[in-house]
């Protein structure tokens, strides 16, 4: 089944620039491309997309705002944030928002594929310079609150938090996929959370890790 997806840029060569990416895939299907985000409730309740390219900066409703709707609509739908932007408060906004990943447009050529795969396996994919401004975010001195997590959940915490698919954390942790699993299952229970977005937005707000 090829992933049904919808996108929102505002920029007229852009978007068709990024539709022909995405048609000519072969594991995609391009349902609607938008240059705005302002009738988003309808149309995903139209198209129910597994993925959604969404800009931020666009005329009327932000990316930020509308990816904050289609997570209360469509909590399954994933979201790639596709901007020039990498400052830390549109970086942690988005997050907080509910984006499943966040890529910076100078690297859609290179790295749009393999951002897709990534958020579609449950990775979160970030351009290196965003997943720094998240680390030092979640480094800076935070009250927190006490959940009981044990060392070994903060480190899965945090590499998840980085946006490494399970795999990765596997490798990271030097633990199996399945004990990856466990982890996260009983980070999820700790924190009251039911997905890996909700899971991050957290650690960031309140400096778990």
């Amino acid at each position: 089944m090829p992933i049904k997806v919808l996108l929102y840029e505002d920029n007229d060569l852009l978007r068709e620039s990024i539709s022909s990416m995405v048609a000519l895939s072969g594991g995609m299907e391009l349902l609607g491309a938008f240059a705005h985000a302002n009738d988003v409730e309808e149309q995903i309740k139209l198209y129910h997309p597994d993925l959604i390219l969404m800009d931020i900066e666009m005329p009327g409703r932000s990316g930020i705002e509308a990816t904050k709707l289609v997570k209360k609509l469509l909590p399954e739908t994933f979201i790639l944030i596709l901007t020039v932007f990498d400052d830390s408060e549109n970086v942690l906004n988005a997050i907080k928002a509910g984006a499943s990943g966040y890529l910076l447009k100078k690297y859609i050529a290179t790295r749009l594929f393999s951002a897709i795969d990534e958020i579609m396996e449950g990775g979160a994919p970030m351009s290196p310079a965003v997943a720094k401004l998240v680390i030092q975010s979640m480094q800076k001195p935070q009250e927190s609150i006490d959940y009981g997590l044990t060392e070994r959940e903060k480190d899965v915490l945090l590499s998840l938090s980085k946006g490494n698919s399970f795999k990765l954390i596997a490798a990271d942790c030097k633990i199996s996929i399945d004990t990856v699993r466990t982890h996260i299952k009983r980070i999820y229970e700790k924190l009251q959370v039911h997905c890996q977005t909700e899971a991050v937005s957290k650690a960031i707000n309140e400096g778990l890790v």
